[in-house]
């Protein structure tokens, strides 16, 4: 496998930046790719949700910086990492820039390549597994199945940058999987505008609790007890929402 493939048009004495997605939890996610990147890294500017273990693929020496962010509080405004990003980058050194999940889904990654861009800054993208797909998948819930859903949907929970409210009767009256991101807090938002919109009450949905992580939990109901699941559940956590939910206690095999 040639390490140097997909920078080989670059000079690295230039300085360089890897986004690198670390996947949703469970170290043994990360991509090949990723592994080697980001033990060749001279700095890693790493989220909240990336793990130890992936942490510790770093050379000793390398500087490792924490920008992370949790629920109403970011330890580094947005425009700071960007920052960080490009003068780490203009020093001359090779950055990885390393995420949670991954970078281009809810991960503002394409936010800090514009950055890089602008500033004339050489970069790569490295993929990694989505916390939908990953939680899930340890969760026993196929996002698809020819009996229950032929689509999926990726939602964040968040209120969107100029204030808009998502499509709720659009997602209402679809027949998708629904996947709530950062959602926890407004899982009684969800829950309500959801029905209202004309969602069956009686739908089956479920939160999933450190998705992929030994310490995983499953909270199963009702669309119409989605709010006293999310009670019982803590951040980081996902929320499904579709008939795929019933097949958890079925096809669970992670906590057997």
């Amino acid at each position: 496998m040639n390490s140097d493939i997909a920078v080989k048009n670059h000079d690295l004495k230039a300085g360089f930046v890897s986004l690198v997605g670390a996947g949703p939890g469970d170290p043994d996610l990360l991509t090949v790719k990723g592994y080697r990147v980001i033990q060749q890294a001279e700095v890693v500017v790493y989220d909240r949700l990336v793990s130890e273990q992936i942490l510790a693929l770093a050379d000793a020496n390398a500087e490792l910086i924490y920008v992370g962010k949790k629920l109403d509080f970011h330890c580094v405004p947005q425009e700071q990492i960007n920052q960080i990003l490009v003068q780490k980058a203009q020093e001359g050194k090779r950055v990885v820039r390393l995420k949670g999940g991954d970078s281009f889904i809810f991960g503002r990654g394409g936010e800090e390549l514009e950055e890089l861009a602008e500033y004339g800054v050489a970069y790569e993208v490295v993929p990694g597994i989505t916390a939908a797909a990953g939680a899930t998948a340890y969760a026993g819930i196929p996002l698809t199945h020819r009996d229950h859903a032929q689509s999926v949907q990726f939602i964040t929970g968040h209120v969107q940058k100029d204030g808009r409210e998502i499509e709720w009767q659009s997602l209402a009256q679809s027949n998708n999987t629904l996947v709530f991101y950062m959602g926890l807090k407004q899982s009684g938002h969800i829950m309500d505008n959801l029905i209202a919109h004309g969602l069956d009450p009686q739908i089956s949905c479920a939160i999933i609790e450190n998705g992929t992580r030994p310490e995983q939990r499953v909270f199963q109901g009702k669309l119409n007890e989605l709010a006293l699941l999310a009670e019982q559940a803590q951040s980081p956590a996902l929320i499904v929402v579709g008939s795929v939910t019933e097949l958890h206690n079925k096809l669970d095999w992670f906590n057997k």
